[in-house]
This record gives C-alpha cells, sequence and structure tokens, in this order.
C-alpha cells in the first residue's frame, strides 16, 4: 500500500479555528480557557476532529475531542453534515445500552462561533487499530497480540453491535434514511444510489459501481428481518480499546436504519479491505481476524439471530465503500494529487476504486470461496 501523505482534508486555518473555540467556550462557561489544540494527524477524511485541553475555572482539566462538520472548500466526502443528528445517536446509544460512548459536552448548530456546526465530548484514552498503515500491516500492537487477545478484541466488537442493534428502532427514527422505499433496506440502498449519483456528478460515473447495484437486485434478500439502528461505520478503527476492550465507540456520521446484516458485513468487508491490500504486497496480515463465519456465529449466540443472506450484504458494503473510495479519489483529482487523463473513460474511473479487484470478483461470485474468508 502506498505511503504518500494522506490527501488534504481540509483548508480551516488552526490558530483562527483555536481563536473561534476560545470565544465560544468563554461564551458557555466563562473563565475556562482552550489550550493545546492540534489536529491528529490521522484526522478522518470526512468530519473534522480537533483536539484541545479545557482548563475549567474551578482548575481542573479535562481532555476534549471537537467534532466539525467537514470544510465545504475541502471536496466534503459527503453531500451533508448533520451534526446535531451525530449527537442525538451518540445520546440515545448512552441512554439505551451500556455501550462505551464519549461523554457529550456541547452542541453547536449555528455555522458561525466555530465556522461549522459541531460538538465537543470527552476525550477518551486508549489505542486504536490504526488506517495508515493499517494494522494488518504488521507493528502495532493489535498485529503483536497474541491470537487470545485478538479473540477476546473481536468477541468484544460483536458485542457492541448486539447491543447497539437492541435500541430501540422506533426512538431512532431521526435517523431514517430520506431516499423513497417500502422497506428501510430498499430507502438506505436508495439513498446509497443518491449518494453514488451525487459523486459522479459533472464527472464519468463508475461501470463497476452501476454494475454492483444491478446485481443486488438479482441477490436482494427473500426476508430483510428487522429494522435496528444501524451504526454505519462499525469498524474496529472507530473504536477506542483499554487492553482489548471497548472504551469509546466513535464517529456516527454513517448511522441509520435497517437490518442487522448492514453493521456485520461492514465490520467483516473493511478488515477484509485492509486484509487484501496487505496480501496483494505479499504480507501475511490477519487473515483469520473477522472472519464471516465467526462473526456471524457470535453474534447469533448473542442475540438469537442467524445472520443471512452475507453474500449480499457485504457486496453491499464492498459497493458502499467504492463510492467512498471514488469519492476521496477525485478529492484527490481537485486538489492536483492525482490525475485522469483527458476524456477518461469507465475503466479509468474503476481503476480510481482501490480495492476494484474484490467487488470484481464478488460480482463474479468467487471472492466467498476461499475458506480463510467465509468459513462457512
Amino acid at each position: 500500500m502506498s505511503t504518500a501523505p494522506r490527501p488534504r482534508t481540509t483548508t480551516r486555518d488552526p490558530a483562527e479555528l483555536e481563536r473561534r473555540l476560545a470565544a465560544w467556550v468563554a461564551g458557555w462557561l466563562p473563565g475556562a480557557e482552550v489550550r493545546g489544540l492540534s489536529v491528529p494527524p490521522s484526522n478522518g477524511m470526512s468530519s473534522e476532529t480537533v483536539l484541545f485541553d479545557l482548563h475549567r475555572p474551578d482548575g481542573t482539566v479535562q481532555g476534549c475531542v471537537l467534532r466539525l462538520a467537514a470544510d465545504p472548500d475541502a471536496y466534503a466526502v459527503f453531500p451533508r453534515y448533520d451534526m446535531e443528528r451525530q449527537y442525538r445517536t451518540i445520546a440515545l446509544v448512552a441512554e439505551h445500552t451500556e455501550v462505551p460512548v464519549p461523554q457529550l459536552l456541547r452542541l453547536e448548530t449555528d455555522p458561525l462561533p466555530l465556522g461549522a456546526p459541531g460538538f465537543v465530548m470527552a476525550r477518551v484514552d486508549g489505542r486504536v487499530p490504526p488506517d495508515v498503515m493499517p494494522y494488518t500491516y504488521g507493528g502495532n500492537w493489535l498485529f503483536t497480540a497474541t491470537e487470545a487477545e485478538r479473540v477476546g478484541l473481536e468477541q468484544a466488537t460483536v458485542e457492541v453491535l448486539a447491543a447497539l442493534h437492541a435500541v430501540p428502532a422506533e426512538e431512532a427514527g431521526f435517523l431514517a434514511p430520506e431516499a423513497a422505499g417500502k422497506t428501510a433496506l430498499r430507502r438506505h440502498v436508495n439513498d446509497q444510489r443518491g449518494y453514488y449519483e451525487w459523486v459522479v456528478r459533472g464527472r464519468p460515473g463508475s461501470p463497476l459501481i452501476e454494475r454492483a447495484f444491478a446485481r443486488l437486485d438479482e441477490l436482494w434478500p427473500e426476508d430483510e428481518g428487522p429494522t435496528v439502528l444501524s451504526w454505519g461505520d462499525a469498524r474496529v478503527g472507530n473504536i477506542v480499546y483499554q487492553g482489548f476492550a471497548p472504551a469509546a465507540v466513535l464517529d456516527w456520521e454513517m448511522a441509520s436504519l435497517g437490518p442487522r446484516e448492514l453493521d456485520l458485513a461492514w465490520l467483516i468487508f473493511l478488515h477484509r479491505f485492509f486484509q487484501d491490500l496487505t496480501e496483494s504486497s505479499g504480507l501475511p496480515g490477519l487473515p483469520g481476524f473477522l472472519e464471516r463465519g465467526r462473526v456471524a456465529e457470535r453474534y447469533a449466540a448473542l442475540t438469537g439471530h442467524t445472520p443471512r443472506d452475507l453474500d449480499f450484504y457485504t457486496l453491499y458494503a464492498a459497493l458502499r465503500h467504492a463510492v467512498v473510495m471514488l469519492r476521496i479519489a477525485y478529492r484527490q483529482v481537485h486538489f492536483g494529487e492525482a490525475s485522469l487523463p483527458e476524456g477518461a473513460t469507465g475503466a479509468d474511473v474503476d481503476r480510481l476504486i482501490m480495492h476494484g479487484p474484490t467487488l470484481e470478483a464478488m460480482l463474479e461470485g468467487r471472492y466467498w470461496n476461499h475458506p480463510q474468508r467465509s468459513g462457512l
């Protein structure tokens, strides 16, 4: 995998942001000070994360995280960033489950004070499996853990999904996709189709992604099962672990309503995404980690619901990720970090999708044939 610098994610001036943040905090907590503001090098590719220390008037110091809606001048990944929606989702999870989420401190829906809507939450110490370089490449705490430790982390992570899916769906109605459709899954897929159309507006489309949408209709589940609160970005890279136990579940901007398998497939596929890249580099990675059959078995034992139609849902996860990757690639083109040939064709566009061969193999029904991938 390339070790080139990460694509640009913001055009904001840190000094100006610190000034705005200090004035905003003083407005709701007179006498407090903002110190030590920093933007982590692993800042997300969508919403912006800022770390700072909140020095309270009583002399206590609290580590904090500011989540800001994406910089509209930085070719944002998603067309809309509803920070209040994310804030409400975290609050709902905290109210109804034991899933560890950060303590919420303040929501700001007015874009003027901070330059964008955002919210502040308490910082949780711990460690996160890295994306750059991916944890599958070695040299990090998860890779060097014992097999028993990784199994324990995997079990605890699946337990997070089981607990999240027990949140009363009727209280999460604000997460329902706005797209039309007779079922939650139809609305979810139609919403993703709308997102894809936004990504390629004014640019060449991807024949590979369009084939994947067509294949979904052919594989559509006969029984979609119950509708639950779906985390949306369910992966180990969005969890802070203390030891090998989840201490904070992060990144709720993709939360929605839909079948349980949406989160399970995303968890499985995002590991496979990194694992496939690692194997393509000639390295072994972690082939047995988050193995599809075992994740399904663990989830069934916890909930009584046996995951089904995983070929459909893992294909859908790969498709969804492909749309995000295409948007990020187009952002790199926008900032001059990558290029497309003049008169680019669909084949040129498909080459921008890092896991294109995986998606192609899924479409042809040959990806999950390997026993290390399915376990089924």
